[in-house]
């Protein structure tokens, strides 16, 4: 029985098998693991209270008893996962629940590879990769300046610049109507646990695109760590005409469900005030996406404008003038900006 540190544990090519409960597979996994677990939430919950009140021994037959009658069960779906036979394995701390799913699977002929210091060390990890400094390239622009499809295409031929999406990651795009078209976010530690597999695929030592973000996005924090970076990296900040803006707000939100719309300006409206708020909503009511992108920018292009304020001991921001907001064009001037002149 190989056990791993989680460096050669990541190294290998083989299924990764969770045998912790589903609630808390449920809260956080290594990406692309999936979940085996030995104990049901209930089981779990029931083995917990036995060790608290009562005894470890009497914990332990208890979960002897639950273990019992699944094995074979387990064993079957341990090979729909894994065909191949060979897996690697954790639990929380490498202790009883992955050794004793490591010594079924190995009785019905798998090769397992289990992680030393289980879920606990690779958490461990991921915290501390937010600390590795890295060359950051923070881009901004007001709202509607269409960042993440510049992102998208600095990261696609020909450039092949390295990217962090933090919003992809996050399922937000930032701001009260954020939410809208998007994916349920994942929790904290999942999306901390999907940061740190994306920083980990970045190229070290190359300067990487980011996108200009808040601490929040939606519910979801930037670790200290990194936000810290990010805070103190150049900022690269398009300049899209206000009207392009509009039209491309305008093309997005008009494809939304409206009842989502309406209630994300709801949300706006003590920043917004109580009549550009009731003239967003009749906006909404009548389809006139224009109108209501026009009065919602109002509010963010100052807010933004205020953040955007240079600091005493901040970087230096380069301000970057586009025609529009065509991504391909506005990757290729960022590019051109920032790569080295002879």
């Amino acid at each position: 029985m190989p056990r791993h540190s989680l460096a050669d544990f990541n190294a290998l090519p083989y299924p990764i098998l969770d045998v912790r409960a589903p609630i808390e597979f449920a809260q956080g996994h290594v990406p692309g693991a999936l979940n085996l677990p030995l104990f049901t939430d209930e089981e779990r919950a029931r083995i917990g209270t036995a060790y608290k009140q009562v005894s470890q021994e009497h914990a332990v037959h208890l979960g002897l008893e639950f273990f019992g009658p699944k094995m074979s069960a387990m064993v079957k779906q341990a090979k729909k996962l894994a065909p191949g036979k060979e897996v690697r394995l954790h639990c929380w701390r490498g202790g009883m629940r992955s050794g004793a799913v490591l010594w079924l699977l190995e009785l019905a002929g798998f090769r397992v590879h289990l992680l030393d210091k289980g879920y606990k060390d690779y958490r461990r990890a991921v915290l501390a990769s937010f600390e590795g400094p890295r060359a950051w390239r923070v881009l901004g622009g007001l709202t509607g300046s269409g960042k993440t499809d510049v992102l998208h295409a600095l990261a696609a031929a020909p450039h092949r610049q390295p990217v962090l999406d933090l919003e992809g990651l996050a399922h937000h795009k930032g701001s009260a109507f954020g939410a809208i078209g998007q994916p349920t976010q994942p929790t904290q530690e999942q999306f901390e646990n999907n940061l740190a597999a994306a920083l980990l695929d970045l190229p070290a030592g190359a300067p990487v695109w980011v996108e200009d973000e808040s601490r929040q996005i939606g519910r979801l924090t930037i670790p200290t760590p990194l936000f810290e970076q990010l805070r103190a990296a150049p900022r690269w900040v398009l300049e899209v005409p206000r009207a392009a803006r509009v039209a491309k707000l305008a093309a997005e939100y008009g494809a939304e469900n409206p009842v989502e719309l309406a209630a994300a300006i709801e949300r706006l409206h003590k920043r917004l005030g109580g009549l550009a708020t009731q003239q967003a909503l009749a906006a909404v009511e009548a389809g006139d996406f224009v109108r209501m992108v026009e009065l919602v920018l109002d509010y963010y292009d100052k807010t933004y404008t205020y953040g955007l304020a240079q600091r005493p001991g901040e970087p230096a921001r380069t301000f970057v003038p586009v025609a529009d907001c065509n991504p391909a064009d506005n990757a290729a001037t960022l590019v051109e900006r920032t790569s080295p002149k002879p």
